[in-house]
């Protein structure tokens, strides 16, 4: 089974909600979607959205990436050499983990289709109950605690709520208008996407641990680079620490792990480069009896749901943030997985279970593209 072809696409699909958190406020989802066409007629998906604040990736390097760099090396390899083709995309360009997630993706769905399973199974098939989280996005504590009890009403158990974009007093602020709204309706985690400095964080931290807010977990309260910050509050705070823009690839991993700088892990594919990286991280923390969650940036179902199998497929994934396509106005495409609420069908057909794109979002390329 070889490499026939690769194609990207622009697609843009607008929120029907702004998203906004400590590092961006998004509005309009783009995405760079890759195909990957095989010498026996199946096809693969994947998808790549920009994230400039986070992996570095933007559209034009997607697209570039993909295009000018993987599919020249990468046109008449067989897929059962994976592994090799794994080396060549690695070896051929430092970092752009988003556009080589997208390749990835695609690539294991095939490999998925080809074996006439599921992806989930395909990667090992440890459980097929998937509930997604909803997120809560930086407001004002009055309109965090609205949207909230919304969710809670919608029958979303668990929200991730988003702080870190100015004062941490404020931060309290908004946690306290929202437990005193929803009481215990809903779990809360907290995602400060870096906003805090190690000491303030475990000022603030011990604080809400005082005023019973009763916080499942904090998400990457400092920055990426500081891992003995990071380290500092997972040691001087009862509240499980979770490392997010800290763990890229299992070297980061790795490195947390030993050094304990935090309870646990968020893996996401577009950090990772896709999902044969992915796995090597959710192995490693699995050896150190460390659990992690798989979230997403804003993505479209076609990454969600390459997201969702892999998560699906290992045993130490036991928290789940897929809620981005609930926030876009449309579907990208027919297929993939389905929402009931907060929990996830993964479906049964083989590979993503991808039918089509609906080619009405597929936009034009910018000028200079």
């Amino acid at each position: 089974m070889k490499i026939q072809n690769i194609e990207t696409f622009h697609a843009a699909i607008p929120l029907h909600t702004p998203f906004k958190t400590a590092l961006r406020t998004v509005t309009v989802a783009e995405t760079i979607v890759v195909k990957i066409t095989c010498d026996n007629g199946v096809t693969g998906w994947g998808e790549a959205p920009p994230t400039h604040v986070i992996t570095g990736d933007s559209l034009a390097s997607i697209r570039y990436a993909v295009s000018e760099i993987f599919k020249p090396l990468l046109l008449e390899k067989s897929l059962f050499n994976h592994e090799q083709i794994v080396e060549k995309i690695n070896k051929s360009l430092v970092g752009n983990t988003s556009a080589k997630a997208a390749v990835d993706m695609a690539i294991y769905d095939c490999m998925a289709k080809h074996a006439n399973l599921p992806l989930a199974q395909y990667l090992g098939g440890y459980t097929e109950q998937i509930e997604t989280d909803y997120t809560v996005s930086v407001n004002s504590p009055e309109e965090m605690a609205d949207d909230a009890q919304k969710y809670a009403n919608d029958g979303f158990s668990v929200l991730k709520v988003k702080v870190g974009k100015d004062e941490i007093n404020q931060d309290i602020r908004r946690i306290e208008a929202i437990r005193k709204r929803i009481g215990s309706k809903a779990t809360i985690r907290l995602d400060a996407n870096q906003g805090w400095q190690a000491k303030e964080a475990v000022r603030a931290i011990r604080k809400m641990e005082d005023l019973g807010l009763d916080i499942e977990l904090i998400e990457q309260p400092v920055k990426a680079y500081d891992f003995e910050g990071l380290q500092y509050v997972t040691a001087n705070t009862e509240t499980p620490i979770m490392a997010d823009e800290s763990v890229f690839s299992s070297r980061d991993a790795r490195r947390i792990l030993e050094m304990r700088a935090a309870d646990l892990i968020n893996i996401k594919l577009m950090k990772a480069g896709g999902i044969h990286e992915a796995l090597k991280i959710a192995k490693l923390a699995h050896i150190y009896g460390v659990n992690c969650m798989v979230g997403s940036m804003i993505e479209t179902k076609i990454g969600i749901t390459a997201a969702a199998h892999f998560a699906a497929s290992q045993p130490n994934v036991n928290r789940y943030d897929f809620d981005a396509p609930l926030m876009l106005a449309d579907d990208l495409i027919d297929g993939g997985v389905t929402y009931k609420q907060n929990a996830i069908d993964l479906g049964a057909e083989p590979g993503l279970g991808i039918e089509r794109i609906n080619e009405q979002f597929i936009a034009e390329w910018p000028v200079g593209y």
